[in-house]
């Protein structure tokens, strides 16, 4: 039997609207905000410092030159990651091919009227497009959204490892006929990181490690570039000495900045034959300039990049954005890492750029690109959280509120009667 009572049950509170996955504050990962910022930031002070030399030589007598088009690179990057940010990612599983397709055309294109520089043939526009470049987040596009429609695949070795053996192979082929050997070595390992990323089987894991191996021996063989380099870095592990002179010359800029550096500006290795230090050697400037402090803080930027881009790739809605963020975000690490420790002998020499602080527009734009489509990846798992997230339910004090009061109100009767009479 029911007990009806006249107490009326707690309103519910209103459900509020979701915002839409479109809004400008939705999703945004601040972390991960202020590390690319800071990046940029501090990417655009020591180019100035670094390219004024270099710039002085190269464009005829005009030092900052090497600046403000890196600069104008700068503003394009902003823009193109503002708007890779709100395009819905799942967009690329249209995307991914015309990308590709696109990528392929221009580094067939470098061999028919690209230009020569550094003993290579790997640029356009007079040094401006680099399709390597543009190569390492298509192949991360292009195989995220490729293993994602396959993941129900991927053990079937006709269906995982040999299509993307097939499709990392074409295009690491392409650049290492430029050659360019870094870059190629770079399209590999993002390949093998995909197909790890999304679940692919570990005995092919095995098998294609061995293979890369193989093949990466075979290549320094018959290079006289990749021999040299190994030859030279097995010299430097053995006496710093004896090192490459690229290194020899950004262990000297390291040991000139110490603890606090020289100031910004006031490098001397810049001056004095440190290969190209806008771009390749750009880290020894900064350890020069900044010292180890400098240096550690930014190293620890660059760490603060991988942690934000890891969980974003975690709290993804689905596959696809787990390994377009997990992709990208690990690429921008590991381009760091490498040029880091090429600088300072403990990997053999690479032409890696250093993220959002080496000049280069291709490398730049392309960066912030990527960081755009992670921030996208962010904005879309926040908004599906907030779509599932439970509503905060408020207590149900009622029924106990109501058994207070009748006690009360049972007690405090016959005293109020014997007061009246």
């Amino acid at each position: 039997m029911m007990i009806e009572t006249n107490v009326r049950p707690p309103m519910e509170r209103p459900r509020q609207a979701a915002r839409p996955a479109g809004s400008l504050t939705l999703g945004i990962d601040v972390w991960l905000l202020l590390a690319v910022f800071t990046l940029l930031v501090f990417g655009a002070l020591m180019v100035y410092s670094a390219s004024w030399d270099f710039s002085l030589f190269v464009n005829e007598g005009d030092p900052t030159a090497t600046f403000r088009r890196q600069m104008m690179w700068m503003v394009v990057g902003i823009a193109g990651a503002v708007v890779a940010s709100f395009l819905d990612y799942h967009w690329y599983r249209r995307l991914a091919v015309p990308i590709m397709a696109a990528t392929i055309v221009g580094l067939i294109t470098v061999f028919i009227i690209g230009e020569v520089r550094y003993n290579a043939t790997r640029t356009l526009s007079e040094g401006s497009y680099s399709p390597s470049e543009l190569a390492k987040v298509a192949i991360i596009i292009y195989l995220a959204v490729w293993l994602f429609s396959k993941r129900e695949q991927l053990r079937d070795i006709s269906f995982g490892l040999v299509p993307l053996g097939m499709i990392v192979g074409f295009v690491s082929g392409l650049i290492y006929l430029q050659p360019d050997l870094s870059a190629a070595a770079t399209i590999v390992l993002l390949g093998g990181l995909m197909f790890f990323l999304a679940g692919g089987d570990l005995k092919q894991i095995f098998v294609l490690s061995v293979l890369v191996v193989f093949v990466g021996w075979f290549v320094v063989q018959v290079q006289p570039t990749g021999s040299d380099r190994i030859a030279s870095y097995l010299e430097g592990i053995k006496d710093p000495t004896q090192a490459g002179y690229h290194v020899r010359r950004s262990i000297e800029a390291f040991v000139n900045g110490g603890l606090f550096g020289v100031g910004i500006g006031n490098s001397g290795t810049k001056y004095t034959g440190l290969p190209v230090p806008p771009t390749d050697s750009i880290f020894a400037v900064v350890v020069e300039e900044t010292g180890l402090i400098g240096g550690t803080v930014l190293v620890s930027l660059y760490l603060v990049l991988l942690w934000r881009g890891l969980v974003i790739a975690r709290r993804a809605p689905d596959q696809l954005g787990s390994l377009l963020a997990a992709g990208l975000t690990i690429w921008i690490a590991l381009e760091a890492m490498v040029n880091m420790a090429v600088m300072v002998g403990l990997v053999p020499f690479a032409g890696n750029a250093l993220p959002f602080i080496s000049v280069g527009g291709s490398n730049l734009i392309v960066t912030l690109g990527a960081v755009g489509i992670i921030l996208n990846v962010a904005r879309q798992g926040k908004a599906a959280a907030n779509e599932a997230a439970p509503l905060p339910r408020r207590r149900q004090h009622a029924p106990d509120d109501m058994r207070r009061r009748e006690r009360r109100r049972g007690v405090s009767r016959p005293g109020r009667s014997t007061g009246a009479g």
